[in-house]
């Protein structure tokens, strides 16, 4: 049996599909209660409290371990996750990091990140650490603005970084999770190319059959928008990445490539199976 945290996101629920499909049994695990494919069992818990994990672990080989922001909350300690994969039998955790901790490795969630990497290598546990760049399915902050006006507005139009599918990211850590010869193994994950938000909006347009117009945001009008949904520093951080992307956090890895034996998805690819989100 493996578990899947983060079960109802953009990675979760194709994992849980690709599991499914692969003959495995899958614990879904999530914070709420959620729909889930025939013959998923769901288990709600927080991994802000690690020892709630109890009854979705008992009897599991593998774990799938997607943080998100329990990693921040002010009473969670992500190592206890690990230590309670462990104590209940679970032989193997594909944890999903981040490119930052090596593009950017000083920030304070991209060093405690970069920790919980190093408590996963030490635990005597089969391991595999996934860290994908960005995603397209951040394309869906532009879902409610491409509906009702058709535009995407967005900062730094015409800089771009090789944004990565989730579903993608789904079937590497499928891969890994069935598969001994990815155990010990650290792969970066990005798309197949350098895509900018104003080819995006293009690939949109393309999607819908119909103009979609890109509008160029400040720097300080992006943050605005941003600071409703997170903290101010967090927003900073993103537009530092989004503004002056380094060389490496431009670069295409083969990763994909070489864990899937195919090339990455592309953006329009994301678009055209997305496209019912922008209509």
């Amino acid at each position: 049996m493996i578990v899947v945290t983060g079960a109802t996101g953009n990675i979760g629920r194709p994992l849980t599909r690709a599991l499914t499909e692969a003959g495995q049994h899958v614990t879904a695990v999530s914070r709420h209660t959620a729909a889930m494919p025939p013959g998923v069992r769901h288990v709600v818990a927080d991994l802000a409290e690690p020892t709630g994990l109890a009854p979705a672990l008992a009897g599991a080989k593998a774990l799938f371990l997607l943080l998100s922001g329990d990693l921040h909350a002010n009473a969670a300690d992500a190592a206890d996750v690990i230590g309670e994969a462990a104590a209940h039998g679970v032989r193997r955790v594909v944890l999903l990091s981040t490119l930052g901790v090596v593009t950017r490795p000083f920030g304070p969630t991209r060093i405690a990140m970069r920790s919980l990497e190093d408590t996963l290598r030490e635990s005597g546990l089969e391991w595999v650490v996934l860290r994908p760049g960005g995603f397209a399915s951040n394309a869906l902050w532009w879902a409610d603005s491409v509906r009702t006006r058709q535009v995407v507005a967005a900062p730094f139009g015409d800089v771009g970084v090789p944004i990565i599918d989730p579903t993608d990211i789904a079937a590497v850590a499928a891969a890994c999770l069935l598969d001994d010869r990815h155990t010990g193994g650290t792969y970066e994950l990005t798309g197949p190319e350098v895509i900018t938000p104003r080819q995006q909006a293009r690939a949109l347009a393309s999607a819908l059959g119909s103009p979609v117009r890109f509008h160029e945001l400040t720097r300080d009008e992006a943050k605005a928008a941003m600071t409703r949904s997170m903290p101010a520093e967090l927003a900073d951080d993103t537009l530092d990445i989004l503004g002056s992307p380094s060389p490496e956090e431009q670069r295409v890895s083969p990763d994909v490539q070489r864990v899937l034996g195919r090339a990455a998805r592309p953006f329009a690819d994301w678009a055209a199976r997305n496209v019912t989100a922008f209509r």
